[in-house]
């Protein structure tokens, strides 16, 4: 090798993606990522996991406790609902107070409020116990997932740091996959299943607390409270090396700088600072589509979808993990090329592809009430007694099962009738050849809320797709922009704001989803969801920057106007 050019490579090892000369690359000491951040960001994931694992398990949980409490559309939608509202207002504080308790503090809170829903809700003797419990598990969930990545991001270091906060959504995955498991067993267990389900998250939340009790603060939330010595003995940890006066001397810039804007409510000096207004708009978008995409009609009601496409409930349960496993896997595949190919790029991609798989679903379910068996048959009935006579009134299976009182009743010969769904066992009619008292024909199918269709599999791979495309792209990477693309002084409210407007779309959409496919019906509202998807990817391709390979200290000027950028150069700060 020319020792030249090695000792001129090494005069510049400083720059965090290694030097090249005259086509000569070497990386460089601080390329390396030490065994200690792995284990701070695998223990932070955790909370991912533990929310990955609630979205999961209320989707197949669902079909057992609907007719254990015998609810309605409302209560369904409303328990389903209820640990995304909960983590929509919570986490809008979070940013707050991460930055006046620290990061850490905010972590361990989470994890003991996940832990208290999860025994509260595996518990409930009553619907309003369980939702109570949901709605505690939402506050521990609103706490943690903005807090984990913005503390991930600010103890990683840059040339990785993408693949680390990644590693949330690879814990979310693992948690939904997880949890498919888990319902599929306890399935069985007809009438306690549902209670294991639940309960089971609160170890994960225990090991979670256990963990944090002995992991260090962020380095950079200690310099800002003047703790620099704490700060410079957590970074060499973290990083392995003493060598680390470059990057603690760049975040206490920062930390300067941010004193010179002077005190006052910090979401005031977002909106007055264009940059970083901007940046909010940015990260906010990528929070709206991805729920707007309506990813979360596939993971909190993917069990129910493949019932609406014509499965039985048992086989509803056990075909969730077929979505589930393949998010898992492509999401490592985002997190492998989350620092290689880029934020932007990969996005882009990704809700092209959930675009696509959205369009399939909406064409299934659309060919599906197109070919609907028609109503061909009149029911007999006994005199004197009340029944629901509006599903008379319906021409064939689609229009009867869209109504939640009425069920489709068949054979083999073909000789359908619209019939009142039993209001003691959904499984039968109130009367009719498909009331279960008397009946002597056992060849009769009673379907309520699908219809038998020879479009079952058009579903199954929709779902498979959209997870496939989801799960490296649009899953991950609005957490890892937001984690990075805001100062140190704003990030926690900005990362806090973004996630409220994550959890507040993802509560619109779980709390609408079973109402729209009533109403607009069920093709009605995937195609809603395309054109969505359509938009979001016309605005991301205008507005997102690429921002691997930069330093969170960096990042600040991606966002800048020119005349920004040399008021910073000549430290005129605004």
């Amino acid at each position: 090798m020319d020792f030249e050019k090695y000792k001129l490579v090494k005069e510049n090892e400083d720059d965090d993606e290694g030097s090249q000369i005259q086509g000569l690359e070497i990386p460089n000491k601080r390329q390396t990522t030490t065994c200690f951040v792995y284990v701070l960001a695998f223990s932070s994931a955790i909370s991912g996991f533990l929310m990955g694992y609630d979205i999961g398990v209320v989707s197949g949980s669902m079909l057992l406790i609907v007719p254990h409490f015998h609810l309605d559309t409302m209560w369904t939608e409303a328990i389903v609902s209820a640990t995304v509202g909960a983590a929509a207002v919570f986490a809008l504080s979070s940013g707050y107070l991460a930055d006046v308790f620290g990061r850490k503090k905010i972590i361990i809170f989470s994890s003991i409020a996940f832990a208290t829903g999860a025994v509260i809700m595996g518990a409930s003797p009553t619907k309003e116990i369980l939702i109570l419990g949901r709605l505690v598990a939402g506050v521990g969930i609103g706490f943690s997932m903005s807090t984990v990545s913005v503390y991930i991001a600010e103890s990683a270091p840059a040339h990785n740091r993408g693949s680390l906060v990644s590693l949330c959504q690879i814990f979310v995955a693992i948690g939904i996959f997880v949890s498919s498991v888990v319902v599929g067993i306890f399935s069985e267990v007809k009438d306690v299943g549902w209670r294991f389900m639940f309960g089971l998250s609160g170890v994960a939340a225990i090991i979670q607390l256990i963990a944090f009790l002995f992991l260090p603060e962020s380095p950079r939330w200690l310099v800002g409270r003047g703790r620099d010595v704490q700060a410079r003995a957590v970074l060499e940890r973290i990083r392995g090396t003493d060598d680390i006066t470059k990057e603690i001397n760049e975040i206490q810039e920062a930390v300067v700088e941010d004193k010179l804007r002077g005190d006052g409510f910090v979401i005031t000096k977002v909106c007055s600072t264009p940059h970083v207004r901007r940046a909010l708009l940015v990260g906010c978008m990528l929070m709206f589509f991805q729920q707007m995409c309506g990813i979360n009609t596939i993971t909190y009601y993917s069990a129910t979808i493949m019932k609406m496409a014509g499965f039985s409930s048992e086989h509803s349960i056990w075909l969730v993990t077929a979505p589930n496993s393949v998010g898992l896997v492509l999401t490592f595949i985002g997190m492998w090329l989350v620092d290689r190919a880029g934020r932007k790029i990969i996005t882009l991609v990704s809700i092209a592809g959930v675009c696509v798989a959205l369009c399939i679903l909406a064409t299934s379910f659309q060919l599906a009430a197109l070919k609907a068996p028609p109503v061909n048959f009149t029911e007999s009935f006994s005199n004197g007694t009340l029944y629901n006579w509006s599903c008379a009134s319906y021409t064939n299976c689609d229009s009867c099962t869209n109504d939640v009182d009425c069920g489709f009743c068949f054979n083999d010969t073909s000789m359908g009738s619209c019939l009142p769904v039993d209001k003691d066992n959904s499984q039968h009619s109130q009367f009719g050849r498909c009331n279960g008292t008397g009946q002597s024909d056992s060849s009769f199918n009673f379907d309520v809320g699908f219809c038998p269709n020879n479009f079952m599999w058009m579903p199954v791979v929709g779902m498979v797709l959209l997870v496939f495309s989801f799960a490296p792209g649009l899953g991950p990477m609005p957490l890892t922009v937001n984690s990075e693309i805001y100062p140190l002084w704003a990030r926690s409210t900005c990362s806090a704001i973004a996630m409220c407007v994550n959890w507040s779309f993802n509560l619109v959409v779980s709390f609408t989803f079973l109402t729209f496919t009533e109403t607009i019906t069920k093709y009605g509202t995937f195609w809603l969801y395309a054109i969505s998807c359509v938009c979001g990817f016309i605005l991301i391709a205008i507005f997102l920057p690429e921002t691997k390979q930069k330093t969170l200290e960096e990042m600040e000027q991606i966002f800048m106007s020119k005349n920004e950028k040399l008021r910073r150069q000549f430290n005129v700060i605004p």
